[in-house]
């Protein structure tokens, strides 16, 4: 069986609801997986019109209504999007309810297994802190509503693969955060991951904390107290890890396939080198030409892959969003869906 994908549609007032009928305009993609999205019917009509595709759009209550054929969008239809009030590229409570809805009922659909995976268009945070939701992004909303103690964000394009120590913190407190403990539960659920994606024996690096990797402890203690234990217990129960390794260097062996996966220690160490590689930037249409790579949530009971961009609210509404990220982030899911133990 092909697996279901929840889609849930993020801010009506980004690009999500544009990259998600992009995308879904694609024939091959129902030969792999019964797409699902999750969120306003009638804003995914609107897209549809103003794209000028030749797509219908299908409301549905319940997983077993959707027709998944091409040709017809699904939309699991929350009714929850206030048309008269919504401006494209401007921030709302309206728009960041309709967005966390849509998130949290995807993740309700997952965890009743009535859909195989999920994957999530952008929000934006200011709009569903507006709404009353306190949350600094999708990570954090899925570990509450599983009950998830133990996650990392894992970005991932094609065999160049980076999962991060910490997050979305002060940088003071991703210095604080960098233990060994969670340095070597990263290593677990990103060598759980790759396995997941077909390879036998992952390959990971590890960054150090500290420029050049502490140097033997002249930048720093980090690496000699914290990170180079947390190898050494890894490697000691057969994972294969090296490192810790200065990140200006080991990232360009990482972009040419050294690494089947990588360890930053904090959210921009990660995240520079991997935009760098995937983001493609039109200096003279002042927009992305390109934006590749996905997010995945690790340790999760359920499947979560996003694109790794943002709502785009300077470009919402114009009809020039990249769909790249989104179709990649479906793959994604898809291939983790075929293995994932319910």
């Amino acid at each position: 069986m092909k697996p279901k994908i929840g889609i849930s549609m993020g801010d009506p007032a980004g690009i999500g609801p544009e990259i998600i009928v992009k995308t879904l305009a694609l024939k091959p993609l129902y030969e792999r997986c019964q797409p699902l999205v999750v969120g306003d019917a009638q804003t995914i009509k609107n897209m549809v019109a103003s794209l000028g595709v030749s797509l219908k759009v299908h409301a549905v209550n319940k997983v077993s209504e959707a027709l998944f054929t091409h040709g017809t969008i699904d939309v699991f239809d929350l009714k929850n999007v206030n048309h008269q009030e919504l401006q494209p590229g401007v921030v709302s409570a309206m728009a960041g309810k309709a967005a966390f809805e849509a998130v949290i009922e995807n993740i309700a659909l997952a965890m009743r297994n009535e859909i195989d995976a999920t994957v999530t268009a952008p929000i934006n945070k200011e709009s569903i802190h507006k709404a009353g939701h306190k949350y600094s992004g999708h990570t954090e909303i899925y570990a509450d509503y599983t009950n998830t103690k133990k996650y990392a964000m894992l970005l991932a394009d094609q065999h160049f693969r980076v999962i991060h120590v910490s997050t979305h913190v002060s940088l003071r407190q991703a210095c604080d955060l960098c233990k060994q403990e969670r340095v070597f539960e990263v290593i677990t659920l990103l060598d759980d991951a790759c396995k997941k994606f077909g390879i036998k024996q992952p390959r990971i690096a590890v960054a150090g904390l500290n420029p050049h990797a502490g140097e033997n402890q002249l930048f720093g203690d980090e690496e000699v107290e914290e990170i180079i234990p947390a190898i050494e217990q890894a490697n000691a129960l057969g994972y294969t890890v090296e490192g810790p390794f200065p990140p200006d260097t080991m990232f360009v062996k990482a972009v040419q396939g050294k690494f089947d996966g990588c360890i930053a220690m904090y959210h921009d160490q990660g995240h520079i080198p991997f935009k760098l590689e995937g983001f493609k930037w039109d200096n003279d249409k002042g927009t992305m030409k390109s934006v590749k790579g996905v997010n995945i949530t690790l340790g999760l009971p359920i499947i979560r892959t996003s694109v790794d961009h943002g709502t785009a609210f300077e470009i919402a509404g114009q009809g020039i969003a990249s769909a790249d990220a989104m179709l990649v982030a479906i793959d994604y899911a898809i291939v983790m869906a075929k293995h994932h133990k319910k």
